[in-house]
């Protein structure tokens, strides 16, 4: 009876397919806390996710890491999303994490992005409906907390730009259950005197909760029906919130939104602010539709994977390199290019890839078949092709144009 013998590696490829074919695995979202952490030198984060009973190792590459909007650490508690898949150098299955937040802010995403949809089905953020804002006003009404650092700082950047602007600050809360309907209030009111040519409404930084108030429906309406250009000020420059969409103009943050508001006094400034002005409509209007594109694209299967062995060999080849980092740093700078070279040389020879392109290769035993006098007739051999192998007993054998019926 003839027994099979596998290497290691096919063991680990075989369980490695077995894994990425599952689909419970490919698209996960997972809880637990923070431990083992370690930011590489490479970008890439690696750390274990654990809860009361158990553990799993985790990876986050370079490519994904870099959209983070908080920096991981021990202990934290967060919400992953991602696959598993089994690193086969190692033999050890892991998380391959594409995106991560803050344990607990789930729902509050799915509420932004459930109101979001909406209003944008509904033509509230179409641009066909946004005002242009005046170059030149006379007034400009602040309709935000009057203690707060950021009415402070539009104030100093009105009083350097353009002294002789008068601005009208509308007292409103900012964050708390109440917020929301002042807000709403204060837009309201200042579009019932109508003294004003311009609203800025918003609120300096703070975390999703703190900045929710402007995440509010009946804000967003107030800010549409709204006769007066309004712009929104929404936060730190990462932030958007449904206010954002629904303004006029939304600014980066409260200091900038005063700039845009507010022009220059000298004709060279005013010239400057103005083409400033467009640069920041082009590049905000851009960005968002390539943020769009983008998005539709990584969410195609196509796009599911594509850097799957490449990722795999970075993670191999950083363990070399901080092996041989400890003994042997200049070394390594002076051979590293010819290193890298030579490995993919080594994997266009490898007769696994040669495989893939179309070719088999022939085993009797564990002897890779190179000639025809290896075998006799009626002898079994092995086959492997691309998607799998098969058994084959010899029939004929063509040696030198000969043929030989057995």
């Amino acid at each position: 009876m003839q027994v099979n013998v596998y290497t290691v590696s096919q063991i680990n490829g075989y369980i490695k397919r077995l894994i990425d074919s599952d689909v419970f695995l490919s698209g996960l979202h997972i809880e637990g806390e923070i431990s083992n952490f370690k930011l590489h030198s490479s970008g890439h984060l690696y750390f274990s996710l654990k809860d009361k009973t158990g553990s799993i190792d985790c990876v986050m590459f370079r490519s994904a890491a870099q959209y983070l909007e908080f920096m991981p650490k021990n202990g934290d508690a967060v919400l992953v999303g991602g696959r598993v898949s089994l690193y086969e150098k190692t033999g050890k299955y892991q998380v391959y994490v594409d995106y991560m937040q803050p344990a607990g802010l789930g729902a509050l995403h799915a509420e932004f992005e459930k109101l979001k949809q909406k209003l944008a089905a509904e033509g509230l953020f179409d641009e066909k409906f946004k005002k242009p804002i005046p170059e030149y006003p006379k007034t400009v009404a602040l309709v935000t907390s009057p203690t707060g650092a950021a009415v402070r700082d539009m104030i100093d950047v009105s009083r350097r730009r353009n002294p002789s602007i008068k601005l009208v600050i509308v007292p409103v809360l900012v964050q708390g259950e109440n917020a929301a309907a002042d807000i709403a209030k204060g837009i309201e009111l200042v579009n019932e005197w109508g003294g004003a040519d311009t609203i800025i409404v918003g609120r300096g930084g703070g975390s999703m909760e703190d900045l929710w108030a402007f995440n509010e429906e009946i804000v967003a309406r107030a800010i549409f029906k709204s006769e007066i250009p309004v712009i929104s000020a929404v936060g730190h420059e990462v932030d958007f919130t449904i206010a954002d969409f629904a303004a006029d103009f939304r600014a980066p943050t409260p200091s900038a939104a005063a700039e845009l508001a507010i022009p220059a006094s000298e004709p060279v400034q005013r010239r400057f602010k103005t083409a400033s002005r467009r640069m920041m409509t082009a590049c905000d209007t851009r960005l968002s539709r390539l943020d769009m594109r983008f998005k539709h694209a990584i969410s195609t299967r196509s796009m599911q994977r594509p850097l799957e062995k490449i990722e795999n060999y970075q993670i191999y080849t950083e363990d070399m390199l901080d092996s041989i980092k400890k003994t042997a740093e200049m070394s390594l700078q002076k051979y590293g290019a010819r290193f890298e070279k030579a490995l993919a040389a080594v994997d266009n020879l490898s007769p696994i890839n040669v495989v893939k392109r179309g070719y088999s290769l022939a085993y009797a035993g564990n002897e890779l078949l190179k000639s025809v006098s290896q075998v006799r007739e009626n002898d079994e051999i092995d086959v492997t092709l691309k998607d799998g192998s098969l058994n084959a007993v010899v029939r004929r054998i063509t040696n030198g144009g000969e043929e030989k019926e057995l």
